[in-house]
């Protein structure tokens, strides 16, 4: 075997190594001499890596191969029965970029009862989606207005507000929903896209005041 071919095959032995370390160093190795042959088992070990860091580099060695081999396995990944398989993979594609892969961010995905897969949906939807689909794309993710804690939220107001000024009309109408957690998550949103400084702990705060007191919002 080539040596390129027998350091490789080193390196993914490492990926199962009981130490993260030795792990994490293993993932550095498979992306700084990316081989096609390394991709499946790179994948594989997305979707089963406990540790973050090693997650992350995994990540990285995957974008180090061409999109073109890369992104069709990723999407293969979506289907998969496993919730962090379809968080990783999704992940990915967002660092990857290739357009390609939006028609496979379903509502399906951007809704799931996995709080990571959905987070991770929504980040690589407003990365992905083609120009002129973000207000179809902002209608599904306010259906997830008021999900879950702080952090859940704020990474959906984030995800919403990198649509730009297109999400106005959704938070409006959401602004009028007959669940106040809805109502104040979506005047949250509103304060931190007119004011990207705005903390969202205050705002959030501010929102429930406003809600409590009836109002849906000082611009209506």
């Amino acid at each position: 075997m080539p040596r390129n071919g027998t350091n490789t095959m080193r390196a993914l032995q490492g990926l199962e190594n009981a130490d993260s370390s030795v792990r994490l160093r293993a993932a550095l190795a498979v992306g700084t001499t990316p081989d096609p042959l390394s991709i499946d088992k790179l994948i594989e070990r997305c979707a089963i890596e406990p540790d973050f860091h090693v997650r992350e580099m995994l990540t990285w060695a995957l974008i180090r191969h061409p999109s073109a081999l890369t992104v069709p396995k990723l999407i293969d990944e979506l289907r998969s029965e496993r919730t962090q398989a379809r968080s990783q993979a999704l992940h990915t594609l967002s660092k990857i970029g290739d357009r390609q892969a939006w028609p496979t961010i379903t509502r399906a995905l951007l809704t799931d009862a996995d709080d990571e897969v959905a987070r991770s949906a929504w980040r690589a939807a407003v990365v992905l989606v083609p120009d002129g689909a973000e207000p179809t794309l902002a209608g599904v993710l306010s259906t997830q207005f008021g999900r879950g804690e702080r952090g859940m939220q704020l990474s959906l107001s984030r995800a919403l507000i990198a649509l730009g000024e297109v999400i106005v009309p959704t938070l409006r109408a959401a602004k009028t929903d007959l669940d106040p957690h809805v109502r104040a998550h979506a005047i949250a949103t509103e304060r931190l896209l007119v004011d990207p400084d705005a903390g969202f702990e205050f705002a959030i705060e501010e929102a429930k005041r406003v809600v409590a007191l009836g109002g849906i919002g000082a611009d209506g």
